[in-house]
């Protein structure tokens, strides 16, 4: 594979939060899904998706907190 075939199959962040997103509500196209694994890295998308549960368990915890207080 060349370099500029290795540069296009890049994500852009916009992407990885958009494929991230879609992935964790399961409405993810086939089409998208498998340009997912087309990239070169896993990286980019796992750190978002840890940063993404993060955030929901942290806003679960808040709302348990706010009506039971």
């Amino acid at each position: 594979m060349s370099d500029s075939e290795q540069t296009s199959n890049k994500p852009s962040f916009f992407q990885i939060i958009k494929a991230v997103s879609a992935s964790m509500l399961g409405v993810q196209s086939q089409k998208n899904y498998q340009a997912d694994f087309t990239t070169n890295s896993v990286v980019p998308f796992l750190i978002v998706g840890v940063i993404f549960v993060a955030v929901f368990i942290l806003g679960l915890v808040l709302l348990v907190n706010m009506i039971l207080a």
